[in-house]
């Protein structure tokens, strides 16, 4: 269920009232009654909650669901196990987007509240520029300062030693020790989650969060847009440059560099140590980038020293670095080394990220820790 300090839980709704909401159809009226309290993907449901079927990409998943209901095609039924109710529309995506915004609501400042929420927990030593915006039951860490005109949403944590410059906006977002974020970043707007619906455009909402670990900069403009259902993580000691995006759902490793215009698609996982040219993208998802791994052009390379020009193109001295690397051509041969470093760091990643999603309301810590 997405986390109750940024969204509020609408529900538990009948199936009824969903399908009067999306349009879609029950299979069977008599599942009208069963009550649900969340939308989650068919992959981490549970019976109070509703999924949609995106295809056969999914399928796998959906014959293992736990979820209470789905939203599903009627030529695709009889993929769906029993104990799921189908509930039947022409576009699942749509209905989910619709359930979804019927059952959470996003929190957000009100006109009326005053600039710091008297429900905001501020340690000592806390520096206040003017124009300041602190959000209910926000908490910002001893020794912290915060710029003219930055705004923290309701629920956000910062942790202590940070630096936030002027006209910073956080929202859905917890953020570690000594993390720097320039003028003019924007942490935890929603992802571009979009679908279709008779030839128009439908916004799915997006209910993950923005995760960032100790000692992370963020460069002035830069964007990073909160998950659409897990969360965005930035690794512990990555620097970014002005004017990254870094879309939903990345994964970014510890240690990594991006320069200016890079850009990471919605659910790219990079591993530790990586670093982005300037102007260089990255849209493959679920994609580990092992050390010395060739990008091609403007592309990602996780062997290079750090004292070189990422600006600069790879031409004969970068062939020649990669191939001390131990590479070869695009795709050089794997070191065992290489595979088992991977391998830790998945493993690692996957500890680390499961203690950032399980975190509640009421832990007590400010800090988010390294792993």
């Amino acid at each position: 269920m997405p986390d109750s300090r940024f969204f509020e839980q609408l529900g538990p709704v009948s199936l009824a009232e969903l399908a009067a909401v999306t349009g879609a159809i029950l299979a069977r009226t008599d599942d009208g009654e069963r009550r649900i309290d969340t939308v989650a993907p068919l992959g981490r449901g549970d019976k109070s909650s509703v999924g949609f079927f995106a295809g056969r990409r999914y399928l796998d998943d959906l014959k293992a669901t736990l979820s209470g209901a789905c939203f599903v095609k009627p030529d695709q039924v009889e993929s769906v196990p029993d104990g799921c109710v189908r509930l039947l529309t022409a576009e699942p995506q749509a209905a989910y987007a619709k359930a979804a915004d019927r059952l959470h609501r996003a929190r957000r400042m009100v006109a009326d509240d005053p600039a710091i929420h008297p429900t905001a927990q501020l340690e000592d030593d806390v520096i206040l520029a003017p124009g300041v915006l602190i959000g209910a039951h926000a908490r910002v860490g001893r020794g912290t300062s915060l710029g003219p005109y930055t705004v923290v949403g309701p629920g956000c944590a910062i942790g202590r030693g940070c630096s936030i410059s002027s006209h910073v906006t956080i929202g859905f977002a917890l953020i570690g020790d000594r993390v720097r974020i320039l003028a003019g970043a924007v942490i935890g707007e929603p992802g571009f989650g979009v679908t279709t619906e008779d030839g128009k455009t439908v916004d799915i909402p997006q209910l993950g969060r923005v995760i960032i670990q100790d000692n992370v900069s963020v460069g002035s403009g830069t964007c990073i847009d909160r998950g659409a259902w897990d969360d965005t993580v930035i690794g512990e000691n990555t620097k970014i440059d002005n004017q990254v995006q870094i879309a939903h759902n990345v994964r970014l490793g510890r240690g990594c560099l991006l320069a200016a215009q890079a850009g990471l698609s919605g659910s790219v996982t990079v591993g530790d140590g990586v670093a982005f040219w300037r102007r260089s993208g990255h849209s493959r998802p679920h994609h580990h980038r092992r050390p010395g791994a060739h990008p091609g052009r403007r592309g990602c390379d996780e062997g290079r020293p750090r004292g070189r020009d990422m600006g600069r193109r790879p031409g004969a001295a970068g062939s020649a670095l990669h191939a001390r690397n131990g590479v070869a051509g695009q795709d050089g041969p794997k070191r065992e080394e290489e595979r088992t470093n991977e391998r830790r760091w998945v493993a690692g990643a996957a500890n680390r990220y499961r203690h950032y999603r399980d975190s509640g309301p009421d832990s007590a810590s400010l800090s988010v820790p390294a792993g």
